[in-house]
């Protein structure tokens, strides 16, 4: 499905492109390298095993991706700790995302594998995704096109205040 904004998508692109990073690691693995650049990445939050990071080719306003720091390709490899972390973070990106942007539901899920549509298979990773009543509307129906109605600078800052509001 398209999408009608992305002023910053050609930028975003041209950076997967040259993967490796700087880093000489996969796009996440390079984000959750390097915390002095967290604001430029949309990096909401960095735990112990996990972090969040803005989805920059989002669903829907302020989907968030909770990363491992380390790459895994498959739930299995995940250690207890990674695995109990992302499931509390996924609880805290609800209670971030219902105190920010007020949705009326959420998705929340993996794509494990290529196959599955995981858009870096090599580096499980979770969406979190807000949904509002009539979210799907007659612009998916008629044109498979997508409106996100605000940026992503002014949805980072405001689920910046949330994680700072929210101590969980």
């Amino acid at each position: 499905m398209d999408r009608i904004w992305s002023p910053w998508r050609s930028q975003h692109i041209e950076r997967i492109a040259a993967e490796p990073d700087e880093y000489g690691k996969d796009l996440f693995e390079g984000i959750g390298a390097d915390p002095k650049r967290d604001d430029e990445n949309f990096v909401l939050w960095r735990g112990e095993n996990v972090f969040v990071v803005m989805n920059l080719f989002p669903y829907n306003n302020g989907h968030l991706l909770i990363v491992p720091y380390r790459p895994v390709a498959d739930y299995s490899g995940l250690t207890s700790e990674e695995r109990a972390e992302l499931a509390e973070t996924i609880d805290r990106c609800i209670r971030w995302l219902n105190h920010s942007l007020q949705p009326d539901g959420f998705n929340v899920g993996m794509n494990i594998g290529k196959a599955a549509g995981a858009g870096i298979p090599d580096h499980l990773h979770a969406h979190v995704v807000p949904r509002w009543t009539g979210d799907t509307s007659f612009m998916a129906s008629v044109s498979d096109l997508r409106v996100i109605p605000e940026s992503m600078e002014d949805t980072f800052g405001r689920l910046k205040l949330a994680v700072e509001e929210i101590q969980i």
